[in-house]
């Protein structure tokens, strides 16, 4: 082992979890993993159907593998969803600070649409007003929204290579505690961000990925009742690492979810193994 690498990079796939600062659940691979978020979808929904509440949830475009398991559900089950609020985490622009148009094979807008809206039958899903996305020229209408229903039930979305979560990107200038109360804002995305989008989503065209995006803060999130987040690349091995037994800190924002009381991270079998 050499000193200059964190000791947590050596934590076997056996131990990964043992005493960790965020529990952890490991499942075989991303099928169990979209099936769980859409059964947990379910479930709060259900419930809060049941007393007539409403459900809030900040949802991502990063996964959405499990939107088409959850629609099937809703589907089959017969499950209103008028009484639902879906907000988006995020949404990437162009360089004029406008949502890139909505036909771009890009957008989150267009991702949700395919994925999820139009797989729900037209009785069943939610107006189109509680299909809510940041707005760049109207970014505190989140908060103002969140506020107004009552809070948030429950965050899902993967988590980067760097620790965002959203695109709340890092910012080492910034402590814990400042980190954690930025709201929803427009960012301009890391290198390291636009080049692992371009790779998986763009064949690796790292000049034509949006450099901006307009994403819910990191307020908006950590107020949730619950946090339901996932790893399923191997990539992410050092990540899980990080997330798990790192310290808390603003240049790696998926730690301060370990502050949260009801957080729980998911990953699959090869995102335990040794980063190295």
């Amino acid at each position: 082992m050499y000193p200059d690498i964190p000791q947590y990079y050596y934590i076997t796939p056996e131990e990964l979890g043992k005493n960790a600062r965020i529990p952890l659940l490991k499942l075989n691979d991303f099928g169990e993993i979209f099936s769980e978020y859409a059964i947990q979808m379910l479930f709060e929904i259900e419930k809060n159907n049941q007393i007539g509440k409403k459900t809030v949830f900040i949802l991502p475009c990063g996964p959405v593998g499990q939107y088409p398991i959850f629609a099937r559900l809703i589907n089959q089950r017969r499950t209103d969803l008028k009484n639902t609020w879906f907000i988006n985490m995020d949404e990437l622009l162009t360089d004029d600070g406008e949502w890139i148009d909505q036909d771009d094979p890009k957008s989150f807008h267009r991702l949700m649409n395919i994925n999820l809206y139009s797989q729900l039958d037209p009785e069943l899903v939610m107006p189109e007003e509680q299909r809510v996305f940041p707005d760049p020229h109207n970014p505190d209408a989140i908060m103002r929204l969140i506020d107004r229903l009552g809070g948030v039930d429950m965050v899902m979305g993967g988590i980067a290579l760097n620790g965002h979560i959203a695109f709340n990107e890092p910012q080492p200038e910034l402590t814990p505690e400042e980190f954690a109360q930025l709201t929803t804002r427009i960012i301009s995305l890391s290198e390291a961000t636009i080049l692992k989008n371009a790779i998986l989503d763009l064949g690796g065209a790292y000049d034509i990925f949006p450099r901006k995006a307009i994403s819910v803060g990191m307020k908006e999130m950590l107020g949730a009742k619950r946090l339901l987040f996932s790893m399923t690349m191997d990539m992410q091995r050092a990540t899980v690492r990080h997330a798990l037994y790192g310290e808390v800190s603003a240049s790696f924002p998926i730690t301060l979810i370990q502050r949260h009381p009801n957080a729980l991270l998911m990953v699959t079998k090869n995102v335990t193994q040794l980063p190295f």
